[in-house]
């Protein structure tokens, strides 16, 4: 069973709480999006395996999950960049940002999402069990896809890629 920690809106911890459960109930919890960009300054975008819990098939960041209980949030993203791409990379914390999704199967993601940036150009040997597959982008066309194609994004990398090209 996996815990999530539960936050207010300051990041301050309110407790843990089992993964899913933390969804029905739609509370805030920590969680962080990584954004790995090559030498050509193309984003490496994973489409999410579609057997997950949400958004199954939609086109997403590099990486994203959850710190667990008494892990910071450079451990987590070091774990799970290796987890769910293979890879590993330096990693540098940029900005965080709060925001509440539900999903169509009852469950609400609302999370106080941590992002973090690194570059490589290292090829990803993907989790087949998290990641259908993956795709180096340039911010451009990425903006592009977003305006005509806005349903096969997550919700979050929607709201952090316009925080991401504002502040970079």
């Amino acid at each position: 069973m996996e815990f999530v920690v539960l936050v207010d809106e300051l990041d301050q911890p309110k407790g843990t709480m089992e993964k899913l459960e933390a969804h029905k109930q739609g509370l805030l919890h920590r969680a962080f999006s990584i954004f790995i960009f090559n030498s050509k300054k193309e984003l490496l975008l994973q489409k999410r395996a579609s057997q997950k819990y949400h958004c199954g098939g939609l086109w997403t960041n590099t990486c994203c999950s959850h710190q667990r209980p008494n892990e910071s949030t450079m451990e987590a993203a070091n774990r799970r960049l290796q987890e769910e791409m293979g890879m590993t990379c330096e990693l540098e914390s940029t900005f965080s940002f709060v925001y509440k999704a539900a999903f169509d199967n009852g469950l609400t993601e609302h999370e106080f999402d941590h992002v973090l940036i690194g570059h490589t150009d290292a090829s990803p040997d993907i989790n087949k069990e998290e990641v259908d597959s993956f795709k180096y982008m340039g911010i451009e066309d990425i903006q592009k896809d977003l305006e005509i194609n806005s349903h096969l994004y997550t919700p979050w990398f929607k709201i952090a890629m316009e925080k991401l090209t504002l502040t970079h």
